[in-house]
């Protein structure tokens, strides 16, 4: 089978009108426009000036994708802030965005939704015993990112 082959860019030009299309189809984080580029073929030097280019034309900005990226996870998703961060750490957002991010996260919102994820986890449960069962619903919560402190006050205020 043929290998797809590999767009390679040589004019700067030209890898800056994509990447603007790439960056305006979908916000993006520094590091994914510059691997982009670097799939390309760009030197270092060109794909560099290109990202400079890219943030002064407003095309990228890592607080506002790390913003973006934190709400549509959590609403779409629902991660909680430890899978969020991990998935910006992942994508090398400075941890400092990484905390602005997640503070725009309602806590009334959070709390709702790890109440109701652990409620249709719940449901689907065959387990008797209370202790397993109860262990069962943290481990999933946990996996989604959520803090174990906040599914155990939830666990222990619920009957679930």
């Amino acid at each position: 089978m043929d290998q797809p082959k590999s767009i390679k860019i040589t004019d700067e030009k030209v890898a800056l009108a994509k990447a603007e299309h790439f960056c305006a189809y979908q916000e993006r984080a520094q590091q994914e426009v510059r691997d982009k580029l670097y799939e390309w073929g760009l030197w270092p030097d060109a794909v560099e000036h290109i990202i400079s280019q890219l943030i002064e034309g407003n095309f990228l900005n890592e607080e506002r994708f790390a913003r973006i990226y934190a709400k549509s996870k959590f609403n779409q998703k629902a991660w909680g802030r430890i899978k969020i961060k991990q998935g910006l750490k992942l994508k090398r957002i400075p941890d400092v965005l990484i905390k602005k991010a997640l503070l725009n996260i309602d806590l009334d919102d959070y709390l709702a939704s790890l109440t109701h994820l652990l409620q249709k986890k719940a449901a689907t449960l065959t387990e008797k015993n209370q202790l397993k069962r109860r262990y069962k619903l943290q481990q999933y919560a946990m996996g989604r990112g959520f803090e174990a402190e906040l599914i155990l006050d939830i666990l222990k205020d619920s009957e679930l």
